[in-house]
């Protein structure tokens, strides 16, 4: 009491500073870099919990059917995996609410950072980076969804559109590439190995968007496998193996010290000290792979006929060299043991779990991929052969991939457009296997890869080994949460088959 009334008057006058407001945040440099970092930490709703043995994640891998559980004690895990997921299952609100958090911060950023006097260079990249977590959020949602509510201002209680009915996904889709159009203006390094939004990964996902537009639902066809090809093929040519390029081994892709290098173009940032890589649900059950001894929860993990469904000699497939591990460390470092069976390796952090004689630091830094060089040569392939036929440019993105995993590639003379077609979907399904991506493939192609025919089936009645359940047409769309149904009766009508 005495140290207040000793105060100056001017210091009683102050505004509160834990009342803070638009009117009042937005005034300095320092407000719109704090309030980007916001939109950055949004991201890292995909490694959320939900509910036991399960994270957020799990929403694009369980449904997919290259992976299984070892648990039953998740039962929203266990609908996604059985297929009879509803829009009362937990990860599904929870994508939902995560991805438009990253809308509503981002909005918030790209309302009033243009009004901050500050260096305009710096704003504009600011404003660039605030574009390209707007639109990769809305590419989640207009793929899990289709038609959804597009919001592009702030909102309040008072706001006239505060119960926003769907846009068609058309408009959503104009909307990503207009924001990822001006995130390419921006002023943005080709690289940023602060893992903020780079060049590189503006061009890519532009590349990625261009390719789902031209296929399934929206079928825009050759100018925009077009436009594809010709954004992936930027980044190509700017690749000189230093900066970007493929990591000459797959250990390399999670290794913590080489986050957001490379290969990695794009990733969500994890730090122990903040929030540790949320891939752990990968971890056997019960198995002492790591310093924590028989631990784990086994509720993803590779189905064994997908993992059989690698070439012979593919060191993808290679026990600790590539995406998978048959054996590993009695608590991480001490003698081996056999696993008896294969387990997800393309996420295990060696430095923080341990490796042979070398204990884990139990600080699991490794951050999250979401997009690699490895992605954009495959798109280009794609692409490329979508327009004309296979051509060198694509065949020789193709083989880069091939070349790393130890392959060999039939010449480009025996290939026809839809053989190569079918062996770069081949590739995705095998390069690409558990970073999220897989379900997107298989919608926006209509096809799924047989592991067991090594071949393509159609979309509905293709039977996932995971879960013997045939997809139906309902599955090429999520529910809309219903929670977020009853909050907002101007969400409806529920999507077709729930």
């Amino acid at each position: 009491m005495l140290g207040l009334y000793g105060c100056s008057k001017g210091f009683l006058d102050e505004e509160d500073p834990s009342n803070l407001t638009p009117q009042s945040f937005y005034t300095t440099p320092q407000h719109a870099e704090a309030a980007l970092a916001a939109v950055y930490a949004d991201t890292r709703f995909i490694g959320s919990g939900a509910g036991i043995f399960s994270s957020n994640w799990q929403l694009l891998e369980a449904p997919t059917g290259t992976s299984t559980t070892e648990t039953a004690q998740n039962s929203d895990l266990n609908n996604l995996y059985s297929l009879v997921y509803d829009a009362n299952t937990g990860h599904i609100e929870n994508w939902w609410r995560g991805i438009y958090r990253v809308i509503a911060n981002a909005n918030l950023v790209i309302e009033n950072v243009p009004g901050i006097e500050m260096d305009d260079e710096r704003k504009t990249r600011i404003l660039g980076e605030a574009r390209f977590l707007r639109s990769w959020a809305y590419f989640y949602a207009v793929r899990l969804w289709g038609d959804v509510p597009l919001i592009t201002e702030p909102q309040t209680a008072t706001s006239e559109n505060f119960e926003p009915s769907r846009a068609p996904q058309e408009e959503v889709y104009n909307l990503i590439v207009d924001d990822l159009l001006i995130a390419e203006d921006s002023g943005l390094p080709w690289m940023d190995i602060s893992g903020r939004v780079n060049l590189a990964a503006v061009k890519s996902l532009l590349a990625k968007v261009y390719l789902t537009m031209a296929s399934e639902p929206l079928n825009k066809g050759d100018e925009y496998f077009g436009l594809a090809a010709e954004n992936a093929k930027e980044v190509i040519d700017f690749a000189d193996g230093e900066t970007i390029g493929l990591f000459e081994t797959y250990g390399e892709l999670h290794d913590p010290g080489l986050d957001n290098t490379k290969e990695h173009i794009f990733q969500i940032q994890y730090n122990a000290i903040v929030a540790s890589n949320p891939l752990t649900d990968m971890f056997p059950n019960f198995k002492p792979v790591t310093y924590r001894g028989p631990s784990g929860t086994g509720s993803t993990v590779p189905v064994e006929e997908f993992y059989q469904s690698y070439e012979e000699g593919d060191i993808r497939a290679k026990d600790q060299e590539g995406f998978f591990y048959t054996t590993y460390y009695t608590n991480g470092s001490g003698e081996p043991f056999d696993l008896g069976r294969p387990y997800i390796f393309k996420h295990f952090n060696v430095t923080a779990n341990g490796t042979f004689g070398q204990p884990g630091t139990a600080r699991d830094n490794l951050n999250v991929p979401v997009i690699r060089f490895a992605e954009v040569l495959l798109i280009y392939a794609e692409a490329k052969n979508e327009i004309s036929g296979p051509d060198q440019t694509a065949y020789d993105a193709l083989k880069l991939i091939r070349d790393r995993a130890g392959l060999g590639t039939l010449s480009l003379g025996t290939f026809d457009q839809e053989s190569f077609r079918e062996a770069v979907w081949k590739e995705r399904w095998h390069e690409l296997a558990y970073e999220l991506k897989t379900w997107f493939d298989m919608v926006r192609l209509r096809k799924v890869y047989n592991s067991s025919t090594d071949s393509f089936d159609e979309f509905v009645g293709h039977v996932n080994p995971s879960s013997s359940q045939p997809l139906q047409e309902r599955h090429l769309l999520f529910p809309l949460p219903q929670p977020e149904m009853v909050n907002n009766p101007n969400l409806g009508p529920q999507n077709l088959g729930y």
